[in-house]
């Protein structure tokens, strides 16, 4: 009988041997449309491989932010996180072109850029740091909005103190239409503006949206100067230990949540904008003109560095 019990556990450790359960942690609430394009993800993941992997996802910061999640990737703690495109900028400067202002002439544009030979040589630009992108995510346009002053046309920022990340090129952008940029951590951001230390910054809708920065900032102005992608990046450790099968079954779960979470990008964004105009703040459609003007020295002043002017070109001829 101890034999027969013996033969029945086997393949049952078998299977568990054969079990991955792959790790995801990010920064993000669980109602937002990146998070919920993970779950349907990782149901995806689970279909595909008829339950021999799957994702654990740790949203809203549980095991640290954007900074701490890419470290635990580079060690091989945690398999899996979604990050800025900006981020990257750390690990290589081939990102610093998808910062750049407008350099994607619409959505449709981005979208061709991200799911061609550019975006693919992109994600895995990282892979001798240990992190190697899965996809893309829309992350929309980011725009400026201001405690009392609209930004109406580029000449609106002078004096003004704006919030960016920690970029160059966020940096170099807000500079170059007359600006003060000034970089501060997305988490001291609502205090900053309550209390007047910058007197605006500049994202998206969603994020304007559910950080509350309209409570303090009744104007927003979407003149949409960059569309900064979000990438789903994952352990190289992680992946090299992967079998061609598993790598096979993760990268078209990636690849099929990339439509769902632009339908859900797309439907957060209206709804954000419609929320915050309930709310009281005006919200302005400037000519894009006089932007795009003031900053299209920005893309000569990487000339000397031939793999970004060499990237700015092949997005440009990009149809």
């Amino acid at each position: 009988m101890a034999v027969v019990c013996l033969a029945c556990l086997y393949p049952s450790c078998g299977e568990l041997q054969k079990h991955k359960v792959l790790k995801l942690a990010h920064g993000l609430p669980t109602d937002h449309p990146v998070h919920e394009a993970m779950v349907f993800m990782g149901q995806r993941l689970k279909e595909l491989s008829q339950g021999q992997m799957e994702l654990e996802i740790y949203p809203g910061a549980q095991l640290g932010g954007e900074q701490e999640c890419v470290e635990l990737l580079q060690i091989g703690s945690l398999a899996i996180t979604k990050v800025s495109a900006v981020v990257m900028e750390s690990f290589t400067d081939d990102y610093k072109v998808l910062g750049l202002p407008y350099i994607f002439r619409s959505q449709d544009h981005m979208f061709n850029v991200l799911e061609g030979d550019i975006g693919k040589e992109l994600l895995v630009s990282t892979e001798n740091k240990w992190l190697r992108g899965l996809c893309f995510y829309d992350a929309g346009s980011r725009s400026f909005y201001t405690i009392d002053k609209p930004v109406l046309v580029p000449e609106d920022l002078k004096g003004l103190k704006i919030r960016v990340q920690k970029s160059k090129t966020a940096m170099d952008m807000v500079q170059a239409m007359g600006g003060s940029p000034t970089p501060i951590s997305y988490g001291e951001l609502y205090t900053a503006l309550q209390s007047g230390v910058v007197d605006g910054a500049e994202n998206n809708p969603p994020s304007f949206y559910t950080s509350h920065h309209y409570e303090v900032c009744k104007e927003y102005s979407l003149d949409e100067h960059t569309s900064v992608p979000d990438v789903l990046i994952i352990s190289q450790h992680i992946w090299k230990d992967l079998s061609d099968q598993e790598k096979e079954w993760l990268q078209q779960a990636a690849d099929e949540s990339v439509p769902v979470e632009r339908k859900l990008w797309n439907e957060s964004v209206k709804k954000s904008l419609e929320e915050v105009e309930k709310a009281g703040v005006n919200i302005h459609r400037p000519d894009k003109g006089p932007f795009l003007e003031k900053v299209k020295d920005v893309y000569e002043s990487y000339k000397d560095q031939e793999v970004i002017y060499s990237y700015i070109k092949r997005i440009q001829a990009v149809q």
